[in-house]
């Protein structure tokens, strides 16, 4: 039996959405589009929003 590739996997999307469309980039993913997210220099405000990993309070540990 021959494997499929994913429904979207010749195509790369550019996500610019902020912490309110973080959900589209990653169902286009899990379809198998790359996905390439663009973040201002001060990073998504998302991650600033827990849980935390450990409780660690930091732009780099939340889930």
């Amino acid at each position: 039996m021959q494997s499929r590739q994913p429904l979207l996997a010749p195509y790369r999307v550019l996500d610019l959405t902020d912490e309110t469309g973080w959900l589209c980039g990653k169902i286009l993913g899990d379809l198998g589009a790359d996905v390439i997210k663009i973040e201002p220099r001060a990073g998504d405000s998302g991650r600033q929003r827990g849980p935390f990993y450990h409780d660690n309070q930091t732009s780099e540990s939340s889930l």
